[in-house]
């Protein structure tokens, strides 16, 4: 017993780490927006400052994190870029707190977003790699892990304020807890794996790297796809290093992602990422101003109504979690479409206020493993290339980011209940996107990693070390 419970403790402490990342940045994310009336008080900020705030580290911040994920690589690379990302993730928001201006708020939530996409995206990217195996398994417990920060922000919130803090407070209590969560993936930061060697090789192959690629002459370089001694066309993985991660070039960086963009399933993935999100944040954006506008419930009401979405959202996590170590994850995907597609409709059409919580719980539970499986969806799509599925996933947030604007532009001129009866699209989209992919992300790294035995054995070690 005693040798069983050693050797499980890595993996724990590795996965505790990694989801202790994703917890500070929902906590910060929750936080920021309870905070924000009181930041407007105290800084004399006009509405037009708020949309600033809302809108330019959104826009700037998302082009400036765009490629951390191709140039950050694979292994001893991106580990360092996670933690200079921390870094300077806990100086945004010291900076924060100690802003006395409009500008020097504004310089600190820029610097804020590439750093989150650093630290926290990578960490995520770094976890997949970590284990090919149940990718699907630790994005479910990744989105628990997101789900629980942004339920507790508010509550932290109205505790720091009860002690008798102000919102500076609230941001030096929030990079304390950042410090705690960069000193856990200093020490247990997710190790990837090797690269499978078919992919390997043809990368390497593809880059014309035979004797000259990324990974330097001789056995990096050689395209044979040889990873059994830890050495893989695109440079050595097998000790935590590769060529990936060795720092390639602008033109090799932008020639990977358009390999990645060619293999089977992974603009699928995209745009479904990106229809499923109608029906995850853009729905949330616009749930208050809808309980209040349409319903006719008041301001309280309409913030019960959005706890209780977080809340359901938060239950539905945690189902899935259980769930997956029992179903596959395309059979959840499939079932929670078709529910999403019922669920819906009647939350729109339902009459009455409490009529439509009971609705829009069952919705948000239902919706819970939107995110995580169809992201670890995208990751099994390209294995050992997560630092690719980073900046393709990116990109293509920066491209969804049209669906809030057509959203509320068609309320401007249809009303806001036509407009958000188009979202009713989503459920169908991912339902029929789920029903033509064959096969999962725990077949696909298998197939993947086929070429080699021992390649398959050391994968399979690395996932013996996570729960």
């Amino acid at each position: 017993m005693k040798s069983v419970s050693r050797a499980a403790l890595p993996g724990f402490s590795v996965l505790a780490a990694a989801l202790a990342v994703e917890l500070v940045d929902e906590l910060v994310d929750s936080s920021e927006g309870a905070a924000l009336p009181l930041i407007r008080h105290d800084l004399g900020l006009s509405y037009a400052q708020i949309g600033l705030l809302a809108s330019v580290p959104l826009l700037l911040g998302g082009v400036l994190e765009l490629p951390l994920g191709v140039l950050a690589g694979h292994g001893r690379r991106q580990r360092i870029a996670v933690l200079a990302g921390g870094v300077v993730f806990i100086a945004s928001l010291v900076a924060a707190a100690a802003a006395h201006s409009f500008a020097a708020l504004l310089i600190a939530f820029v610097a804020f977003f590439p750093a989150s996409g650093a630290f926290v995206s990578l960490t995520q990217s770094g976890l997949m790699d970590a284990d090919p195996g149940r990718q699907e398994q630790h994005m479910a417990r990744w989105n628990l892990a997101g789900s629980a920060g942004a339920v507790a922000g508010p509550v932290l919130f109205i505790a720091v304020l009860a002690g008798g803090g102000s919102w500076r407070t609230i941001y030096l209590v929030l990079a304390g807890c950042a410090v705690l969560a960069w000193l856990g993936i200093a020490r247990n930061g997710p190790r990837p794996a090797a690269a499978p060697a078919g992919l390997a090789g043809s990368a390497a192959a593809a880059d014309g790297s035979r004797g000259s690629g990324d990974g330097g002459s001789g056995d990096g370089g050689s395209g044979d796809g040889r990873s059994g001694d830890g050495r893989s066309g695109d440079g050595r993985s097998g000790d935590g290093r590769s060529g990936d991660g060795g720092g390639p070039g602008r033109a090799g960086a932008i020639g990977r992602v358009r390999r990645a963009l060619g293999v089977a399933g992974v603009v699928r993935w995209l745009v479904l990422l990106q229809v499923a999100d109608l029906l995850l944040d853009v729905l949330t954006g616009f749930l208050a101003i809808y309980l209040v506008d349409v319903v006719h419930a008041s301001p309280a009401e309409a913030a019960a109504g959005v706890a209780v979405r977080l809340v359901a959202g938060l239950a539905g996590d945690a189902m899935l979690v259980r769930v997956l170590e029992r179903i596959a994850g395309r059979r959840v995907l499939t079932a929670s479409a078709a529910a999403a597609a019922a669920a819906y409709p009647a939350f729109l059409l339902v009459p009455g206020y409490w009529p439509k919580l009971v609705v829009l719980a069952a919705l948000s539970m239902a919706t819970a493993p939107w995110y995580p499986l169809l992201q670890a969806n995208l990751y099994g799509s390209l294995p050992g290339q997560s630092g690719v599925a980073v900046t393709l996933a990116t990109a293509a947030g920066l491209a969804g980011g049209v669906g809030p604007l057509a959203a509320g532009f068609l309320a401007g001129h249809v009303g806001l209940s036509w407009a958000l009866a188009g979202l009713a699209v989503a459920p169908v989209c991912v339902l029929a996107g789920v029903g033509g992919q064959r096969g999962g992300v725990r077949d696909r790294v298998g197939a993947a990693g086929a070429g080699s035995p021992r390649s398959g054995a050391g994968s399979t070690r690395r996932g013996a070390e996570l729960p």
